[in-house]
């Protein structure tokens, strides 16, 4: 059920509140009509992250052209050409063979596109990303011209355990910055480590996250029987 337009005005507002400087929110809107979009958009809102390929095609040819649009679903290759001519953040990188995909396609679109490499600090095996010793030693990237590896995306282990969330959370944080002193030392833009959602995003915050993928705490609880195939 869509929430009223005050309460996702509100609840926007409420949120950005309690963000410390330098972190930014990406409300998650998969699934979500444009009219909340729109509604999130009036509020101030302009970074909006969606999970599906071709939700997010036709999402931005409906909405207007300032949005910011991340997509932080799980990659698909074959699914790049709906979103790469305008996504600004690809958030889930989690293998050296997507990388290279993403670049591929980005090149063929002729511009280079900001990603961040996803990190499997989470307990559960289902979780995507690359292991943290995979990144200490990443290959020279030097052959990619048209990505740029901007940081990192971790999940937390899904439970309610705050202590064993606030550790995966601050491995990944402790990864971003020795990375960041070391393979990506020369690299200016290597700023953003992406961890934080609805439920926990204040745990990620303090751990010094500088993006928050929040959306139920936005636009309400989903209907996942509208879920694009």
């Amino acid at each position: 059920m869509a929430l009223a337009d005050s309460m996702i005005a509100e609840n926007i507002n409420r949120i950005k509140a309690t963000l410390p400087a330098g972190a930014r929110l990406v409300a998650v809107s998969k699934l979500k009509p444009v009219e909340d979009i729109m509604e999130a958009y009036r509020a101030g809102q302009r970074l909006f992250g969606e999970n599906y390929a071709t939700e997010l095609r036709d999402k931005h040819a409906q909405l207007p052209q300032d949005i910011e649009w991340h997509f932080i679903g799980h990659l698909q290759s074959k699914q790049l050409k709906y979103y790469i001519q305008f996504v600004s953040l690809i958030h889930g990188v989690d293998s050296l063979e997507h990388l290279h995909d993403v670049d591929a396609a980005a090149a063929k679109a002729g511009r280079v596109v900001d990603v961040l490499l996803q990190v499997h600090v989470a307990q559960e095996e289902t979780k995507f990303g690359f292991a943290p010793e995979e990144l200490e030693r990443l290959p020279d990237l030097q052959g990619l011209e048209h990505v740029r590896v901007c940081g990192l995306m971790a999940m937390a282990s899904h439970t309610t355990d705050e202590s064993r969330i606030r550790a995966d959370f601050h491995a990944a944080q402790s990864l971003f910055r020795r990375l960041k002193d070391t393979a990506f030392a020369r690299c200016d833009h290597f700023r953003e480590l992406s961890m934080g959602m609805s439920h926990d995003y204040p745990l990620a915050l303090e751990e010094g996250s500088t993006l928050v993928r929040i959306g139920s705490s936005i636009f309400g609880a989903r209907d996942y029987s509208k879920k694009p195939f």
